[in-house]
């Protein structure tokens, strides 16, 4: 499974970005992570694709909103009432099993990072 991600890109803090993961292939899950410099890889949010179940990291929920689209194989996120500390590079990930959601290795398919840079 190919994923390609796309949407980053520089916002004033307080405002709003979304991102987007089209995958090649069916999944069972995908999620979104994100790494800011000097700093390890954290889970930001996943959605189930059968039922569009979603979980939050504690630090995104209430601001960001993840979504998925079947017939598009798409995911989204929606990040409103961004904040300097949301800055990172965004990777999406995606897996055909069961992950742990917050685990990135548990995914098997990555895409490449998009960049959110959130000035203040």
């Amino acid at each position: 499974v190919q994923l390609q991600a796309s949407g980053g890109g520089l916002v004033q803090a307080g405002g709003s970005l979304r991102l987007s993961c089209s995958a090649s292939d069916g999944v069972n899950v995908m999620g979104w992570f994100r790494q800011a410099p000097g700093k390890e890889r954290e889970f930001a949010a996943r959605v189930r694709w059968i039922d569009a179940n979603t979980l939050y990291a504690n630090s995104v929920k209430g601001r960001f909103t993840i979504s998925r689209d079947r017939a598009k194989n798409t995911m989204y996120l929606e990040m409103n009432s961004l904040k300097p500390e949301d800055t990172a590079v965004y990777y999406c990930a995606a897996s055909r099993r069961t992950p742990i959601a917050s685990m990135a290795g548990t995914y098997e398919y990555w895409g490449q990072g998009t960049l959110v840079t959130v000035s203040s």
